[in-house]
């Protein structure tokens, strides 16, 4: 179903570019973590920062969510061969998944290890016991899915652009404020 509205609703539009910028912050933070030395301020600072951008990606994809429930996506004009909004179905659904699953694979990763999940003024109960084993596996995937979503953020960027410019539709233009 689709709206009447040529554009996404003001809700969609602002938690899209907020979580982008928040995004941008988590994949900086842990680029910024890797150049900096173990122990060193830096690096304690710049994965508090990540680890604090990721669950606020986790939090606000379920106020998208909640909002793709009540607000309809504006129709695509002209609209595009139906393998496209298959495509396009699929890459958004891969993006809730990367939203999701990476900061649960954090906070499974953390507990096992033993380390604290502090959100500002909260510390998230652990939701496992200590297990160092389980703790190194799940980095691992929690590593896999962020390195996935460099992939999945740039070819949705792509995407965008090219039906900006190329297909010359209203793709990007329904997302963006006026």
């Amino acid at each position: 179903m689709t709206s009447l509205s040529p554009r996404y609703a003001k809700l969609s539009m602002y938690l899209h570019w907020l979580m982008l910028a928040l995004f941008v912050g988590v994949y900086a933070c842990i680029e910024l973590k890797g150049l900096a030395p173990r122990g060193s301020a830096l690096r304690s600072a710049a994965l508090g920062m990540h680890g604090l951008f990721g669950l606020s990606i986790f939090v606000l994809v379920w106020v998208r969510l909640l909002g793709r429930l009540i607000y309809k996506a504006p129709a695509i004009s002209p609209r595009p061969p139906a393998w496209q909004i298959g495509l396009s179905h699929t890459m958004h659904g891969l993006l809730y998944i990367l939203m999701i699953a990476t900061p649960i694979l954090a906070w499974l990763m953390l507990a096992a290890g033993g380390k604290p999940v502090p959100y500002f003024e909260f510390f998230i109960p652990a939701p496992v016991a200590l297990d160092p084993a389980l703790a190194k596996q799940i980095k691992g995937w929690h590593e896999w899915l962020g390195s996935l979503g460099y992939w999945l953020i740039g070819l949705h960027a792509v995407a965008g652009l090219i039906h900006h410019y190329y297909v010359r539709d209203n793709t990007l233009r329904r997302m963006l404020p006026r």
